[in-house]
């Protein structure tokens, strides 16, 4: 792991005026650009040749008299494939502009993590330790650390053989990059004919197969919470250093559209339609009933608590809790992104409803980002914020 001494060398070299926010442009990336207009810190979002319009076009920063009056993209650098950006001439272009990089979860998939572990000198706004347990086949994974921290999560299955209810089947999609090939079973004989229908259609392979995490399925409501840690309010007191932003959900395909289907419908697809997809296609916003507030706070502290004592310095800046609630109103975390979420567009410009009601003007989570950069250059904290 690069030292965190080796990145403050780097900090430390920075024109602290003319900082800038960095992202990879997929993911959340509009999110951090936003959030960096709102707090007056220029953007540059790092395209991949053929998906770079959205950016470089449609939300590129328009001014007039030097003043922001449309977009939040200032700058979008077009490369041929995004692991392009962890070379040393992006980097070194990045260190030269001042640049503070924002990990989300395209970087690191995108981008190998060893590289990024070892080889990437840009300061990385977050835990860049961190990032690897989002591998569910790592043996320290989230799964690992929700163990130590006491947290709920579902339980562990450890064969097909041993299904006795719905369960679920995690593992990555054969022919869609980054995409889920999820299945559920409620017995073994389920595993084993859904397994060798999305095998024959090349969904799943068999290597994935091998290696899938098989998980007790919660039946309830998906609420993914957006948290955010400061390190500037840990060390000053003056507010609560874990703060809930807000809450996403997913929309899936073609799940979503098998569950607007009538029954009768449903059973007469045919066999190729038979088992739906989860491939998350898009997020909407959603709030929690405030008597389970205390409990969806507690998740997060226990969290920042343990991470802090198994991946020190801890989590840093934006982390998600995806979750279910079951009937008796318990929480169980299924998954765990230790950077800025997946969902976070939805809450663009507008914020989140709770970083809305804490801070007293429209917070999300790029913005957020961008406010703790600001605090922390006051501060002269902002290497609290980096590793």
């Amino acid at each position: 792991m690069l030292s965190r001494d080796a990145v403050w060398k780097t900090l430390d070299g920075y024109d602290l005026d003319r900082l800038k926010l960095g992202v990879v442009a997929s993911h959340s990336a509009l999110d951090v650009c936003d959030g960096a207009v709102d707090e007056d810190l220029p953007s540059v979002a790092y395209c991949q040749k053929g998906r770079e319009a959205t950016y470089a076009r449609y939300m590129r920063t328009v001014r007039q008299n030097g003043k922001r009056v449309a977009g939040c993209v200032d700058e979008a650098v077009v490369l041929d494939r995004f692991s392009e950006v962890t070379s040393d001439e992006v980097q070194s272009r990045m260190v030269e502009e001042n640049t503070l990089f924002v990990p989300n979860r395209s970087f690191s998939s995108y981008c190998a993590l060893e590289t990024i572990e070892e080889r990437f000198r840009v300061p990385l706004l977050g835990s860049r330790n961190m990032l690897r347990t989002e591998e569910r086949t790592e043996e320290r994974d989230y799964y690992w650390l929700l163990e130590k921290a006491g947290l709920p999560f579902p339980d562990p299955i450890a064969s097909p053989d041993e299904i006795r209810e719905l369960s679920i089947v995690k593992l990555h999609h054969a022919q869609k990059a980054l995409e889920r090939g999820f299945f559920t079973a409620a017995t073994p004989a389920e595993y084993h004919e859904k397994a060798d229908k999305l095998l024959k259609e090349g969904v799943i392979d068999q290597a994935s197969l091998d290696e899938a995490r098989i998980e007790r399925y919660v039946i309830g409501p998906v609420f993914n919470f957006n948290f955010f840690y400061s390190p500037v309010s840990a060390a000053s007191g003056d507010m609560e250093p874990v703060e809930l932003l807000g809450v996403d959900w997913r929309f899936e395909s073609s799940l979503d559209g098998h569950v607007r289907l009538p029954a009768p419908q449903q059973m007469n697809l045919p066999a190729h339609q038979l088992v739906p997809e989860m491939t998350v296609v898009g997020h909407n916003s959603a709030t929690a009933r405030e008597s389970l507030l205390d409990k969806v706070y507690d998740l997060a502290e226990r969290f920042v608590a343990a991470a802090k004592e198994h991946y020190d310095p801890g989590i840093i800046g934006p982390f998600c809790l995806q979750t279910c609630v079951d009937k008796d109103l318990d929480f169980y975390i299924y998954d765990v992104a230790p950077r800025i979420g997946g969902g976070t567009n939805v809450h663009v410009a507008v914020g989140h409803p709770y970083g809305n009601a804490l801070w007293r003007t429209n917070m999300s989570s790029g913005r957020r980002i961008a406010r703790e950069v600001r605090r922390a250059v006051d501060a002269d904290m902002l290497r609290s914020l980096v590793t």
